[in-house]
């Protein structure tokens, strides 16, 4: 998996780093708190968070450098499943939400050992509404003018993959993105 980056525990000097990214515009953009996150809800957030076995984020690094950030939530260890999100840093190099996005499946399957994995998109972000689809995720329900942004209600994505679907793709996945890293 090296050749893909890998997932790592977050440091207590990244937490600066990781707010700026969160509050790049193109991220707050397709998330449901789209407001500049200071840095003192950013600490007290990760203060509240690190303590919660419900939760675990990680920060995605590729040759020693910290791309984004991938957040396991919602982990309901007796129904086998939890929720996702992630995001990467404004410069990251074009390809690193796949990446991540392998990393993290690999992670809720195989290390967690649990049964399904889902989300929830703002459904304007067809980039990535598409690429959890190239990952096998299947829209699950869509929730009409469940979230209100500026004064407008926009509908919720929810998708969801299962742990049999995603074994039956991963090798080919992890093939493509292997091809894509080493420019084959």
């Amino acid at each position: 998996m090296s050749s893909l980056g890998k997932l790592r525990a977050i440091e207590d000097d990244e937490l600066e780093l990781m707010r700026s990214w969160r509050n790049a515009p193109a991220v707050r953009a397709n998330m449901y708190t789209r407001h500049e996150i200071s840095q003192a809800e950013h600490l007290s957030w990760w203060k509240q968070t690190s303590g919660c076995d419900d939760q675990k984020y990680f920060m995605y690094e590729c040759n020693g450098i910290g791309h984004g950030i991938v957040g396991i939530t919602s982990i309901d260890v007796l129904n086998a499943n939890c929720s996702w999100a992630f995001y990467a840093s404004t410069d990251a190099p074009k390809g690193v939400g796949s990446r991540m996005e392998y990393l993290a499946l690999e992670y809720v399957f195989g290390q967690m050992g649990l049964h399904k994995l889902y989300c929830e998109v703002l459904a304007f972000n067809e980039a990535v509404i598409k690429l959890h689809q190239k990952f096998g995720f299947r829209v699950e329900g869509v929730f009409h003018q469940h979230h209100s942004i500026d004064g407008k209600y926009v509908d919720i994505y929810r998708l969801g993959l299962l742990a049999p679907e995603w074994s039956s793709i991963r090798n080919n996945l992890y093939a493509k993105l292997s091809e894509t890293q080493t420019g084959r």
